[in-house]
């Protein structure tokens, strides 16, 4: 049969064989160095069984299979879940030099551009720089000293809003979040009352981020090479959801540095982070990391500073003997005629307590946020191969019985006035290593106003149904990067008439500057829905928002910059 045969193609074809072998061999015993872990089919590995919602339950399943660490693989994509805290001090801190990278995200990072901001920026000096400017800025308790009258003052029209419409809590609290964090980052004064168009858009952009970052919800971000197929092709929907989302999300961006820019060139602005930067001597790399590093300010710190509120206000409901003992607390040391300040925290353990468990109940970010190796890692004799994605399971450390007796409880009498105070969640939550975040102090000091301030003067209780039945909410947490409590009812009262005499003055003895909110229309002046699911407003490209920038600098009557859009799209503009 083979007499025939060339010798130097049937040389070449053993050898081929012999390569094959070996290389299966050599990946075969890679495998089984590799962390524990489900088997996968072939091609998808464990593809069909990532989870779409409540991901942190699901991965704590792994840790009572395989230990600490285990591995799954979704094509091509090995990811490795750490479910034990010492595991992740071990590699994310220790060895944080290799532990630091982010995964590409196709989608969200790659896609739409979320990869400029520094959540999901590859560790490199950009990001180094961005991390810099915002660490001295906000980053430490010194810091943030001059901004103490600010985040106070912000609070205190928080409680007014409230009380004007006790329905809205939620709604208030994102922009109480939004108002202090827009002020650090733009010097800009948000509306007293109604919408606000910078915070909406900041709003959009938080929705538009959960939506992108979802596990398992974009086919591109496991086949990345989907991106280079026609839009005709089966599966390529994210396209005109991701243009969509990359416009926001530059616009979210870019637009608060020109408001910042025309502010300066008329000697108004508010001292922030962004002039702050703008007033240096920049070099390229520098200027251009000036709308991302703000924008991790306000975007990254309005979402999470609303989740974790919202959490706060659910444990309220549920466990009103802690909410009675943090008000007499506030009572004893305070008092009810002001309202508790930032210099007041050293003397209110049990509120600090009450923050480290609103912290460790849910941790706002369940799973954290994805680290990248560097490179082929050994750990405890286990192969962590280089581009692995590695993920923490944060609410399973935060509810292992060993460390955190009766988890499931909501009880700050854990980290109160104990000879063996339990471990403070504040040590993991905020991440690990050279990529914990660095405005920790900022948001902690946010938080303490926000919880202080309301227990001073607002009961907060279960709602009741047509029947005058109390109504229990049930603990559900919602997917994704950032998970927020599904909504539930809950009634928001004044302690006493005087409490809601002291609130319904607020803004009469101190009167809110006026809004910016005006000065940032008239840069643009267009007006589209926010909506990127539904997909209606302008869709705006890059040439044509230097076009706009340009027209707009010489003053132009903006009615007439309507003609300059093909017809298409629709344009709401108001004149000068």
């Amino acid at each position: 049969m083979f007499e025939d045969a060339n010798p130097v193609v049937l040389g070449l074809s053993g050898g081929l064989a012999i390569l094959s072998l070996y290389l299966f061999s050599q990946q075969m015993r890679r495998n089984r160095s590799l962390p524990p872990g489900p088997r996968g089919l072939p091609i998808v590995g464990n593809m069909l069984d990532m989870p779409k919602e409540y991901e942190w339950q699901h991965w704590a399943k792994h840790k009572d299979i395989y230990g600490p660490i285990s591995t799954v693989n979704v094509l091509s994509t090995r990811v490795i879940i750490i479910n034990d805290l010492q595991t992740a001090i071990d590699l994310l801190e220790n060895r944080s030099s290799i532990y630091s990278n982010r995964p590409t995200f196709p989608f969200a990072g790659e896609f739409i551009g979320w990869n400029k901001q520094m959540i999901l920026s590859q560790y490199d000096e950009r990001f180094r720089l961005m991390r810099k400017y915002f660490k001295a800025y906000v980053g430490t308790k010194s810091a943030l000293i001059p901004h103490k009258n600010m985040q106070e003052m912000e609070t205190k029209y928080f409680l007014a809003r409230v009380l004007q419409n006790p329905t809205s809590v939620l709604e208030q609290i994102r922009r109480s979040a939004g108002s202090i964090f827009l002020k650090l980052s733009h010097g800009y004064t948000i509306e007293t009352s109604g919408s606000d168009t910078l915070v909406e858009l900041v709003e959009n952009a938080s929705k538009e981020f959960h939506t992108a970052t979802l596990p398992g919800e974009w086919l591109i971000d496991s086949i990345p090479w989907m991106r280079y197929l026609p839009e005709w092709w089966p599966g390529q929907h994210f396209k005109k959801v991701g243009t969509v989302m990359r416009e926001h999300n530059m616009e979210q961006a870019l637009r608060p540095v020109e408001f910042v820019k025309r502010q300066m060139e008329k000697g108004v602005e508010y001292p922030s982070f962004t002039s702050t930067l703008l007033r240096r001597g920049l070099t390229a790399t520098e200027a251009e990391i000036i709308p991302w590093g703000a924008n991790a300010m306000y975007g990254g710190g309005t979402d999470t500073t609303t989740a974790a509120l919202t959490t706060f206000i659910l444990v309220m409901v549920l466990y009103p003997e802690v909410q009675k003992r943090a008000q007499e607390e506030l009572d004893t040391v305070v008092g009810q005629g002001r309202l508790p300040g930032l210099d007041d925290r050293p003397r209110l353990p049990y509120m600090e307590a009450l923050l480290n468990e609103v912290h460790r109940f849910h941790p706002i970010g369940p799973m954290g946020i994805p680290h990248c190796v560097t490179q082929d890692d050994y750990y405890n004799g286990m192969l962590i191969p280089k581009d692995s994605i590695v993920l923490v399971n944060l609410w399973l450390i935060a509810h292992n019985p060993e460390v955190y007796p009766d988890p499931h409880k909501f009880n700050p009498e854990r980290f109160y006035n104990t000879d063996k105070p339990q471990l403070d969640p504040q040590t993991f939550v905020y991440g690990f290593g050279r990529r914990a975040c660095p405005g920790r102090e900022l948001a902690n000091a946010n938080m303490f106003l926000l919880m202080s301030m309301m227990l001073s003067v607002f009961n907060i209780s279960k709602a009741k149904d047509e029947n005058g039945v109390e109504i229990t909410p049930k603990i559900e947490f919602g997917s994704g990067t950032v998970s927020h409590p599904k909504p539930f009812p809950f009634s928001i009262t004044p302690r006493s008439k005087d409490a809601e005499a002291f609130v319904s003055s607020i803004f009469e003895d101190h009167p809110p500057p006026p809004s910016n909110a005006k000065e940032l229309l008239d840069i643009y002046s267009w007006i589209w829905s926010l909506s990127a699911t539904s997909f209606k407003g302008l869709v705006f490209t890059s040439p044509i928002l230097r076009t706009f920038g340009l027209i707009l600098r010489n003053h132009t009557n903006l009615r007439s910059i309507a003609a300059l859009v093909p017809g298409k799209a629709s344009i709401a503009a108001t004149s000068n």
